[in-house]
């Protein structure tokens, strides 16, 4: 039961940094200063999800 609730957790403390990097992404989009590429790599996001 313990290991399905630390899963449980993990899971979404990865979801919450994810957010947290889409969030990111997009205050440099509208910043205008980073190439999408750019913006991926610092991000951690695949190209495609910075372009949607």
């Amino acid at each position: 039961m313990c290991k399905v609730m630390e899963d449980m957790r993990n899971e979404s403390l990865k979801q919450g940094i994810k957010e947290g990097m889409k969030e990111a992404a997009l205050r440099m989009l509208a910043a205008g200063k980073y190439a999408l590429d750019k913006i991926a790599n610092i991000s951690g996001l695949s190209l495609d999800e910075v372009k949607n």
